[in-house]
């Protein structure tokens, strides 16, 4: 196995799959099941991909290289399994429950509310992006990840991140604008 990337130091890498996996679990199950509920749009459905996302891992745990984080790979692992879905089903649904997709509360109220919703149609703008669009902009903004992680996860060269997250933005920035969106 090689070397762990920095910003996985919370996890134990024993050789003990079981223990890595439940610290995976811990620090990165919730992360793994909103991928999986942006990218099939039904909460029953990302908890069974997030299930078999960890047993995937599980199995695979001794064969992990340390190429990328740990985060990265789950994530990628997670991206698969979606698309592997999604290939199969070929009809996924704009999420509704956008309160699932995690954003601190703050302190007011009727500005929370407000953020919800700005949130809640800049959303619904992003979903009728061509689904590579969606992913680069969901794993930059709700994920934080960065253009080498992107790639990494998606398996595409950062060049196409890079250039995918351009168009995106001009592409989501367009149509934000067309419905007054500042």
């Amino acid at each position: 196995m090689g070397r762990p990337s920095h910003k996985d130091n919370n996890l134990n890498f024993s050789k003990d799959p079981s223990a890595a996996i439940e610290d995976m679990m811990n620090q990165y199950g919730t992360l793994v099941l909103r991928t999986a509920y942006f990218y099939l749009g039904d909460r029953h459905l990302a908890e069974d991909i997030s299930q078999e996302v960890f047993m995937l891992a599980y199995r695979n745990w001794t064969k992990f290289r340390g190429d990328s984080s740990v985060k990265t790979w789950l994530i990628k692992i997670t991206i698969n399994r979606c698309r592997d879905h999604l290939r199969l089903k070929r009809s996924a649904e704009i999420p509704s429950d956008t309160l699932f997709i995690n954003e601190p509360i703050t302190r007011n109220l009727e500005e929370e509310v407000i953020k919800r919703m700005n949130r809640t149609e800049i959303l619904k703008h992003v979903l009728t992006l061509p689904l590579h669009y969606q992913e680069v902009l969901y794993l930059f903004y709700y994920l934080d990840f960065n253009t080498i992680e992107i790639a990494k996860a998606t398996g595409n060269p950062e060049g196409t991140v890079r250039g995918r997250l351009h168009r995106a933005r001009k592409l989501l920035g367009g149509l934000l604008e067309k419905e007054g969106f500042q």
